[in-house]
């Protein structure tokens, strides 16, 4: 056919490209879908949780809502199920099984940074519900969102997404994944979030660069927006208390993995049943989630 003898279909053909170029001039970059991460929050520490205590009920009503997010996510099961069960005997000798929750977007390699928090906390005492907003409902809905968020952008590194269980029974559920990883030495980063919702400084903290200095130079390159980034608390010799084993990472650490632990300083409600969401500050939490969101980019370009 000859297109120069047929002006409606050159006019045609002209409006289309027109049409598929402004729909790709269009086409938003993917962002953090925060309020999500807010509907997340608020569910994962609202009372129908009863405070997430390993081994309760509403320990598995915030177990199940985590695996239904990762599938809604686009997240994949990690090694062909979302959840990894491990035994442990807890602190007044009792058996008990705590169930991690674990989802992964493949990169490119198959390189591997696993992102922490746990999800359960102190459930409840006497009367009260102790909800862990901040403790650590902040990381794992930040989870969540980041799984998301790399749904749409393909990473170079494998992403692990880890929600672990039983950390306020020490540890327990950190110790058994790095015990039972057979891909351990394709591991490259573990970054911990633990605490990431609540400071009246805007102040949040990223702990490792101590023990792991390279990783400092990448982390000073970042975006952190409002929020005041510091470094410490992990020099043994430093007047700041030491977190270098106070969560997930610690595990990580022991097995010379390299991490980064983000957190804030204790506050007045930390293991109080006033770690709730209606005390969250909503514009710092969203804003630490994204500096930490830079920050897995910065390493994911490594």
């Amino acid at each position: 056919m000859n297109y120069h003898k047929n002006p409606l279909l050159l006019l045609f053909l002209a409006v289309l490209f027109i049409s598929c170029s402004a729909q790709q001039e269009e086409t938003p970059l993917p962002t953090l879908d925060t309020e999500q991460l807010i509907e997340d929050l608020r569910f994962i520490s609202s009372d129908t949780t009863e405070g997430r205590r390993a081994g309760t009920e509403g320990n598995r009503i915030a177990r199940e809502y985590i695996v239904e997010r990762f599938k809604e996510t686009g997240a994949q099961p990690f090694q062909g199920s979302y959840t990894h069960e491990f035994e442990f005997t807890n602190r007044q000798d009792e058996q008990m099984t705590g169930v991690n929750v674990i989802g992964q977007i493949t990169g490119d390699s198959d390189s591997v940074i696993v992102i922490t928090a746990h999800y359960d906390h102190l459930g409840k005492q006497d009367s009260l519900i102790y909800n862990g907003a901040d403790d650590d409902a902040s990381g794992t809905s930040a989870l969540l969102a980041y799984a998301e968020y790399f749904s749409q952008v393909q990473p170079n590194h494998t992403l692990v997404f880890a929600a672990f269980d039983a950390e306020e029974m020490g540890l327990r559920g950190a110790r058994a994944f790095v015990q039972d990883s057979v891909f351990l030495e394709k591991v490259k980063l573990n970054i911990n979030l633990d605490m990431i919702a609540q400071n009246q400084e805007n102040e949040l903290y990223a702990v490792g660069t101590y023990h792991y200095p390279e990783l400092k130079t990448v982390l000073d390159s970042i975006d952190t927006g409002a929020i005041n980034l510091q470094f410490g608390h992990d020099d043994p010799n430093s007047d700041l208390d030491d977190w270098t084993y106070a969560s997930d990472h610690g595990p990580f650490h022991q097995q010379g993995v390299p991490f980064v632990y983000f957190g804030v300083e204790d506050h007045e409600h930390y293991h109080s049943h006033t770690d709730e969401f209606e005390t969250i500050p909503q514009d710092f939490y969203k804003s630490s989630v994204q500096l930490i969101l830079n920050a897995i980019e910065a390493f994911d370009e490594q």
